[in-house]
């Protein structure tokens, strides 16, 4: 199957390379796309810096997914990812122990993985998993901060033999001007919601990291889907 995916960038790339990129992105060193063109066109640009939005066709045939929107994994799977490779502000022996907990029994390892399909974790995204960590929100509080602004899914390739399946189609220009606004705006209408949603009060059977420690809850729980 063939799949049309884009990458925001500042340059026009034609050859992705294998083994560049940060070490602590998301899910680690890949090559980060989406398969939304008005997404990559938010992606590239900054404030003051056009950017580009490549395009790219890639055949998925024969390759290890690894889509974490399917029903046999929770936020709690994506968000142990990002504990292996991002970093944490780990504040209280709670978040300590937190992490610990979540990386025994909810790691997904992404040895023998191609492509990774999941949520982007931004600056927005990644302060909601900080919160949770730290105590500050419930499982139900992560949860809806995750679909809050629609941030975005990501497309990530992360192996040498999907990377050599990668076809440049070409690049469209992103301005600035018009794109830059429209990122800001997203972004502030999911921080927005975000912040009116921690107003709420507790709901009765609200999980918390504390709830999750206290009874050793597993990935098959029933009250994380």
């Amino acid at each position: 199957m063939n799949e049309i995916i884009y990458h925001g960038s500042k340059d026009i790339i034609k050859t992705p390379i294998y083994g560049a990129g940060k070490p602590y992105n998301d899910y680690g060193r890949g090559f980060y796309c989406t398969q939304s063109l008005e997404m990559a066109k938010e992606w590239a640009v900054e404030k003051d810096r056009d950017g580009y939005a490549n395009k790219y066709q890639i055949s998925t045939e024969g390759l290890n997914i690894l889509d974490l929107n399917d029903s046999k994994y929770t936020f709690l799977h994506w968000l142990t990812i990002l504990l292996t490779y991002r970093t944490f502000n780990i504040l209280s022996p709670l978040a300590n122990e937190a992490r610990d907990f979540l990386i025994k029994n909810f790691r997904v390892s992404l040895d023998g993985i191609d492509i990774v399909l999941g949520y982007r974790a931004d600056d927005s995204y990644f302060s909601y998993a900080q919160d949770f960590i730290n105590g500050t929100i419930s499982y139900r509080q992560l949860c809806n901060a995750l679909t809050l602004g629609k941030l975005g899914q990501q497309f990530v390739i992360i192996s040498k033999r999907a990377f050599d399946k990668i076809e440049y189609l070409g690049s469209e220009k992103a301005s600035a001007l018009e794109w830059y606004p429209k990122k800001e705006i997203r972004d502030k209408m999911a921080r927005n919601d975000y912040f009116n949603s921690r107003k709420n009060t507790r709901q009765k059977g609200d999980i918390y990291i504390t709830t999750i420690l206290d009874e050793e809850i597993k990935p098959d729980d029933t009250r994380l889907r």
